[in-house]
């Protein structure tokens, strides 16, 4: 990897943690993802696989959190990167809107940035 990789890397990592610390994960999505994203979570949960493809799913899934999470604090921590990808360390303190069960979560995501946009993201975390 070359030094301008790595700086195009944080530079996007940057804008990225940016975005989440404003909330703006929609504009995140439609302004930093590739059409194609390759996105993974640790596991997978009802309605939703552990893998999926492409901006739109990637939408999907952050607006299904939003829809069944209420966000009472979080903490974003990063970008840490390292060559092409980047990882950013996340804490929140949330309730689930079905269950009335408030819980801490934290997880690590690492995302691949190729020609300024990320390709993949994986989500690291245990429920």
């Amino acid at each position: 990897m070359n030094a301008q990789t790595q700086k195009d890397t944080l530079e996007v990592g940057q804008k990225l943690v940016n975005f989440c610390k404003s909330n703006q994960v929609v504009e995140a999505i439609e302004t930093l993802y590739a059409d194609d994203i390759e996105s993974r979570e640790a596991m997978e949960t009802p309605g939703m696989p552990a893998e999926s493809h492409g901006k739109q799913n990637a939408l999907k899934k952050n607006l299904e959190w939003e829809k069944k999470m209420e966000v009472h604090s979080s903490q974003i921590d990063g970008p840490f990167p390292s060559g092409d990808r980047f990882a950013v360390h996340f804490n929140y303190d949330a309730t689930d809107k079905e269950t009335n069960k408030r819980w801490a979560m934290e997880e690590v995501g690492i995302y691949t940035v190729k020609d300024g946009k990320i390709v993949k993201e994986e989500f690291f975390y245990t429920m």
